[in-house]
């Protein structure tokens, strides 16, 4: 019998044989890594051979639940990706939420195993238990949106729930999503690609199935105080009520860390055109949340009036807002919907497309990119016109410009040269977020050290620095900071709650015991999260990955901001090297940044501290 909270079962997909089997859960890592981020780590350990091309049919990848999804613990509902990146070449972890987690859960799965690749495009579908490949052919060269409506009419239910890539993952964008629900993504890294590179264009999931849980009455009880404390009737949480993220986009401006024009700026003129007031006022038809969610952060929204009417999509986030719209000198709300609902619809990451398209942006006005290499577009800072033509160029890479951004704006700059490489903002080939680390330095070490490229999930000092308190530009106390957020969100997605669910590691532990049984308390939890960030690290070490690729950009380091609180900030290379060294100091890490055998061992990872070549 399963442990509560598990099924006990993986399926494996073998793509390439066609072929489908089912295999036991192995027991013992998941009760190391409990689910979601670790357990998914773990497996990726053994089923990845280090070296592998992330586009090649030997990558895996591997879809992830966590113990407590699909039962009603609240802001749960969620699933993690999990690959080798193509757009880094590092682990990559990827979240969705939505309705599919619940509905990949209830099918009888903890996980799915993809390896090999089809000789024709096909889609899998898991029901109750039984999974089958089925073919796709005809759902090649469709839209995200296009795709799940297909399979929900070929299959005749409308309860199925989708995820599938769009054009950006069958023309192998290293910034290529995997969209599910029509508005959900898994967004950064480039999983849409190693879909694509394996011909598989969706997975369809349909469960009617429960979850056992320890003792329902306790997490009943739980529960109601979770939602009551931690929901609606948090405070804390009013923001996300009323507004969600965008409410950052004028926190962000006012402490001069809204990435503006490529970086050149931490402040946008013209931020009431798109801040959450710009939102709600031309925009928003309702809040809209996730199955098992209390908060409702999402908005679904529409474009009433001007070119663009009838666009809707659930969003603009912060994110998108940020990188996508004041990065790109774009202040029209509208505007950002239609870049917003397409970079879905086609299958590629917004962040990673707004930061591209501001690269190019820069590089055209300073004359470097010509309007032949533009394709005749006059793809200056704020041109609308050719804002939103930029994410068909970029997923179907289009003419001249399309294969030079196709890859992303790390991979442009590489392609371009040194004039590009001191503009463009990434970390091991993901693109910055959009907070600005010349006003918040915590976060130029979370950015850096990040095991999927540059992220602001895996830490969040900002809220510290640049939204709280905490002195933005000291180099006092920033390694510890950064590397106590990493170890408890390692154990936040392993779990996996939503990022937006400001949960302390006690409740955490409450939630964990009423669903499985167990009496563990926030000392042997935090443990299990300096496990899974010792082993994401050491399977990023294990490609090779070292000091050397925990960067500064050049910009950051380089160029001061003009305006504001943040006028004339950089972060010099001295303080940053100094956080970064109290940082691998934290974790016991060797000088190059990788985990020493005593690390290793003091989270009971012997076994792959064994297989690692640097410490034989």
């Amino acid at each position: 019998m399963a442990m509560s909270g598990y099924n006990g079962k993986v399926l494996r997909v073998d793509l390439t044989a066609g072929k489908t089997s089912v295999e036991p859960l192995n027991e013992e890592w998941a009760e190391k890594f409990i689910g979601g981020k670790g357990l998914g780590a773990r497996y990726l350990w053994k089923e990845l051979k280090p070296g592998t091309d992330p586009l090649s049919p030997d990558n895996v990848l591997m879809m992830w639940t966590g113990p407590l999804c699909g039962t009603m613990v609240p802001l749960s509902g969620r699933f993690v990706v999990i690959t080798k990146s193509p757009a880094t070449g590092t682990f990559l972890d990827s979240y969705v939420g939505g309705h599919f987690p619940h509905e990949l859960k209830w099918t009888g799965f903890d996980g799915v195993i993809i390896n090999g690749k089809a000789s024709k495009p096909v889609y899998l579908f898991i029901k109750d238990g039984k999974a089958e490949i089925r073919d796709a052919s005809r759902l090649w060269g469709k839209t995200i949106g296009e795709t799940q409506e297909a399979i929900k009419e070929e299959l005749g239910d409308p309860k199925v729930r989708v995820a599938s890539i769009g054009p950006g993952g069958e023309n192998l964008s290293k910034i290529a999503c995997i969209g599910s629900d029509l508005y959900r993504q898994a967004g950064r890294g480039g999983a849409g690609a190693v879909m694509g590179s394996k011909n598989l264009k969706a997975i369809a999931v349909r469960g009617t199935g429960g979850m056992k849980v320890d003792n329902i009455e306790n997490l009943v009880e739980i529960c109601k105080k979770s939602y009551k404390e931690d929901g609606l009737e948090n405070t804390e949480n009013e923001w996300a009520i009323t507004d969600g993220t965008p409410a950052i986009i004028d926190l962000s401006d006012e402490a001069g860390i809204l990435p503006t024009r490529n970086f050149q700026s931490g402040m946008f003129e013209g931020k009431e055109g798109m801040n959450s007031e710009a939102l709600k006022k031309n925009v928003l038809v309702r809040r809209k949340a996730c199955l098992s969610c209390v908060l409702a952060c999402g908005s679904f929204s529409k474009v009433r009036d001007g070119p663009f009417k009838g666009t809707s999509v659930e969003g603009p986030e912060y994110e998108t807002l940020g990188v996508g719209g004041s990065n790109c000198g774009i202040d029209d709300i509208r505007a950002i919907l239609k870049f917003n609902f397409d970079c879905d619809w086609l299958g590629i990451d917004t962040m990673s497309t707004g930061a591209t398209i501001a690269l190019a942006m820069e590089l055209y006005e300073k004359g470097i990119l010509t309007k032949e290499q533009t394709d005749g577009l006059d793809l200056k800072f704020g041109n609308v016109d050719a804002y939103v033509k930029m994410p068909e160029i970029i997923a179907r890479r289009k003419g001249k410009l399309g294969e030079l951004l196709g890859d992303g704006a790390a991979a442009a700059a590489k392609k371009i040269g040194e004039v590009a490489d001191k503009m463009v903002t990434q970390v091991k080939g993901l693109e910055y977020p959009a907070y600005d680390p010349r006003g918040t330095i915590g976060m130029a070490l979370a950015y850096a050290t990040s095991d999927r490229g540059a992220c602001h999930q895996r830490a969040w000092p900002a809220a510290d620095e640049a939204y709280g308190d905490v002195d933005p530009w000291t180099t006092e106390g920033k390694g510890e900071m950064v590397a106590e957020d990493q170890r408890d969100r390692a154990l936040k997605y392993s779990l996996i709650f939503c990022d937006f669910f400001a949960i302390e590691v006690d409740v955490m532990a409450k939630h964990y015991n009423a669903v499985t049984g167990k009496n563990v308390d926030v000392e042997y939890l935090q443990q299990i999260g300096k496990r899974v960030w010792n082993l994401t690290r050491a399977l990023n070490a294990r490609e090779g990955f070292t000091v050397k690729d925990d960067t500064l950009p050049y910009r950051i380091a380089n160029d001061p901001l003009p305006e504001g609180k943040t006028k004339g900030k950089v972060i010099p290379q001295g303080d940053f090297n100094k956080i970064l060294s109290d940082y691998y100091k934290w974790w016991n890490w060797d000088d190059q940044g990788r985990p020493t055998k005593e690390a290793l061992t003091a989270v009971q990872l012997e076994d792959i501290a064994a297989d690692l070549d640097y410490l034989k």
